[in-house]
């Protein structure tokens, strides 16, 4: 597999006083493309700010982020910004979706801000909701749907735009085990059938298994991979 994220001695300090605490230090990661990586470890391990970096949203302290072939973290805000609005999809713990609006208007919202030239956002917003197997209820709001089922939907948001790389942080925190396993293996349904890449971030030991890489945090080092 080819790679389509590296990091090179990757560090994120934030300041505490006049101390400087490492959130991330000397970070080594290979992502391959068209697969499914895990970056697992405890709550305060540096998994968000992790992928946060690799999803171009913060800026390293030091070292190195190659995406797709061009160092994001030496990128003006404007060509980072472009990067995130065309080759990233996210999706947060809670779905995030705007309650205003049904399934499908979700999506297709998605896809005005993505993809502004699209003749048929409609069309490609249904696709989408068909993917992740909740045509039906494109017609209803989020306060109508299941926790998994708004799961669901943020994926076929994140998806819409035809992203190079889907980044999910902590998608099954909220949800119970077995609707957990339900959206990862979903992930990877669209990583085996779609060649999508994914990383996500987890503390839960059940999603592991399904996972084609695992890289495990400690204190914001990696201590395997």
């Amino acid at each position: 597999m080819d790679t389509i994220i590296e990091t090179k001695t990757l560090c994120r300090q934030f300041k505490s006083g006049e101390e400087a605490i490492y959130a991330l230090k000397n970070v080594n990661l290979d992502i391959k493309s068209g697969a499914l990586t895990i970056l697992k470890g405890r709550s305060g391990s540096g998994k968000t700010t992790l992928i946060n970096l690799l999803g171009a949203i913060d800026y390293p302290t030091s070292g190195e982020i190659v995406f797709n072939g061009k160092d994001i973290s030496k990128l003006k805000d404007s060509e980072r910004d472009e990067i995130r609005r065309v080759d990233i999809g996210f999706v947060f713990q809670t779905g995030a979706l705007m309650q205003n609006m049904n399934a499908l208007e979700n999506v297709e919202f998605a896809l005005r801000v993505s993809k502004p030239d699209l003749k048929d956002k409609r069309k490609r917003a249904e696709e989408c909701l068909k993917l992740v197997g909740l045509f039906k209820r494109k017609d209803h709001f989020p306060q109508e749907l299941s926790g998994g089922e708004m799961q669901r939907i943020a994926i076929a948001r994140a998806i819409c735009h035809g992203p190079k790389v889907i980044f999910a942080d902590e998608p099954t925190s909220a949800l119970d085990t077995a609707t957990g396993l339900q959206v990862v293996k979903l992930f990877k349904d669209m990583v085996e059938k779609q060649g999508l890449t994914i990383v996500m971030t987890t503390h839960d030991p059940n999603m592991l298994e399904i996972a084609d890489y695992v890289y495990t945090l400690e204190d914001g080092e990696i201590v395997n991979g």
